[in-house]
């Protein structure tokens, strides 16, 4: 269990950094996962690899089953089979490299084998669509991660690696002295990352752009101060990203500087967002506190009003390695909505 919420928090943590906030932004993301040793617990494999497309998943890889295989349709139907050969043999070759690398972590840090260790690697590129329909290269990421903390990452501006502990200090070192490695790297991240995910994007644009109007859900919920509640709005389900979403009292539109809390824009497993709004306010305040939810790709316009018949106990509930927030209310349940934990090196298109 306890391996189980470290992956999950660490995986987290690259989605926090990476799709907070997506705009108008898309993005391609390769996420490797790797053991020191098997765990035997069920979903964790010693070695796992995903791609992602605007946060979804589009091929997989793990090793058990050791076959690089499309997660989409439209990927299975554009790709030609020798692309999943050689995405496989790649696969393998990484997987290889990971047993060799957490081993020499390891013995670098004087760690005791009989302890389990987990190394991950993301890098992906983000764009940001033109008037003309082009992609325009916005950041690149190529990050390591060690046992839950921050590893090695480069720096794409200056084409150097960056260290934040010691121990990572002498594979920086090593690799700044590779001048074609930081080359190589900077123009994948800038220009190859950037193809392959136009190329993606393409491939799958009649399912990815079709646009999907929110559901909005209001709730209730108790807080430890006794004359305190917090009402939440949930818009979910919705495609693209843009959204307004406003918490009103008295028709005013609620701000940070009244306690209000926002989520941001989160990935659902199904390629749809959610974004979560809550506020604390008194239990005897009698005013009329109204959500508005405006999605304009879907032409949605919602306003919805707390009153006694929708005030709910609100309970919510995150499973370990699933990331699923599930609303449990009296007398009525709702389904799951889950945002996608992805498991990402160079040239793995």
């Amino acid at each position: 269990y306890i391996i189980a919420l470290k992956v999950f928090t660490l995986v987290f943590r690259v989605f926090l950094f990476v799709f907070w906030d997506m705009g108008e932004k898309h993005s391609l993301t390769y996420i490797y996962t790797a053991f020191s040793k098997p765990v035997n617990l069920p979903g964790l494999h010693e070695f796992t690899a995903m791609g992602l497309l605007d946060n979804s998943m589009i091929d997989y890889y793990d090793s058990e089953n050791q076959v690089k295989v499309p997660k989409q349709d439209w990927m299975k139907q554009h790709l030609e089979p020798e692309y999943w050969e050689k995405g496989t043999q790649s696969r393998k070759s990484k997987e290889q490299w990971f047993k060799v690398n957490i081993d020499i972590l390891m013995k670098r840090m004087r760690q005791n084998d009989n302890d389990t260790h987990i190394l991950q690697w993301m890098h992906g590129c983000e764009g940001e669509t033109q008037p003309d329909g082009t992609m325009k290269f916005v950041r690149g990421m190529d990050m390591y991660n060690y046992d839950g903390n921050d590893f090695l990452s480069f720096d794409d501006n200056h084409q150097v690696w960056v260290a934040p502990i010691h121990a990572a200090e002498e594979t920086k070192r090593k690799w700044d002295e590779v001048q074609v490695l930081k080359e190589y790297t900077k123009g994948y991240l800038e220009k190859e990352c950037m193809e392959w995910m136009s190329k993606f994007r393409g491939f799958g644009k009649e399912k990815i752009e079709k646009a999907s109007p929110p559901e909005v859900y209001l709730f209730t919920r108790k807080v430890n101060i006794e004359q305190n509640i917090i009402l939440t709005c949930l818009a979910t389900g919705f495609y693209p990203g843009e959204i307004i979403l406003n918490i009103k009292r008295n028709g005013r539109v609620l701000t940070k500087e009244d306690g209000l809390v926002t989520s941001g824009y989160r990935p659902n497993h199904d390629h749809t967002f959610q974004r979560r709004d809550h506020v604390e306010i008194l239990k005897s305040d009698v005013s009329a506190y109204i959500c508005e939810v405006e999605h304009l790709a879907s032409k949605r316009h919602v306003n919805q009003t707390w009153g006694e018949n929708l005030f709910k106990l609100l309970f919510l509930q995150i499973e370990p390695g699933g990331s699923r927030y599930r609303e449990k209310s009296s007398g009525q349940r709702i389904e799951p909505y889950k945002i996608n934990t992805a498991l990402c090196k160079k040239s793995d298109k």
